[in-house]
């Protein structure tokens, strides 16, 4: 469709224009609510990453769209009963935040597919109720992910309240993590944060991926949730 295509050239020219040493950040096309129809849509175009919250809705359209080959993460909250689907089909989760789950998508990730690829989602602003790792318990989760050959560890996720986003205080926090764990885990390469409406901010603090929805496929579609 026209305005996908207007969309996504115009995010990659932003992107294009935020590249340092050579290298523009990556992007993650949130497709949550969206049909698969319009994914195939936006692949067509050229994009092959794609974030999806709710994994019923995510596994019937990786499912629907295996012949593409594209590359599937889970960017929304991981409940324990939910590990033995999300390791068998998607290829990151970027919502790892506690110990629980780490050897559950360990044991369950197939030994035919590479290693899940793992972020750790931090709870920057150590908000209360909110999903995330909290700063100081990142170091040990990030050594127990590593003990897993079938896990590897790639970096950090995060979504700052948007008070703390704007400012770039949050990201800068991220940015300083992120730097503090890389010399024990030098295999991380991605900082993941800033969506449709921050991402240039997340950019000048180090985002390596940015994970952008509406600022591409337009207002969301409702959706039910997965139970």
């Amino acid at each position: 469709m026209p305005d996908l295509a207007l969309n996504l050239q115009s995010l990659q020219n932003a992107l294009a224009a935020c590249a340092t040493e050579g290298r523009a950040p990556a992007l993650l096309a949130v497709s949550k609510t969206q049909s698969a129809q319009r994914v195939a849509e936006c692949a067509a175009l050229g994009q092959r990453a794609f974030g999806e919250n709710y994994v019923q809705e995510a596994v019937a359209k990786i499912m629907a769209l295996a012949p593409l080959e594209l590359e599937w993460h889970l960017i929304g909250p991981l409940q324990s009963n939910k590990c033995k689907t999300v390791a068998e089909h998607f290829d990151w989760v970027q919502t790892v935040d506690r110990e629980k789950i780490v050897p559950l998508l360990a044991q369950y990730r197939p030994a035919r597919l590479p290693p899940l690829n793992v972020l750790i989602q931090i709870n920057i602003d150590e908000e209360a109720g909110k999903s995330g790792c909290s700063p100081d318990s990142t170091a040990k989760l990030a050594d127990l992910i590593d003990s897993f050959p079938r896990l590897r560890l790639r970096g950090l996720m995060a979504i700052p309240d948007p008070a703390h986003s704007q400012d770039g205080v949050a990201f800068k926090r991220m940015q300083v993590l992120y730097r503090t764990l890389q010399p024990r885990h030098p295999q991380m390469d991605t900082l993941s944060m800033g969506m449709s409406d921050d991402y240039p901010i997340a950019v000048t603090h180090g985002a390596t991926l940015v994970r952008v929805g509406s600022a591409l496929f337009g207002p969301r579609p409702p959706h039910s949730e997965d139970t």
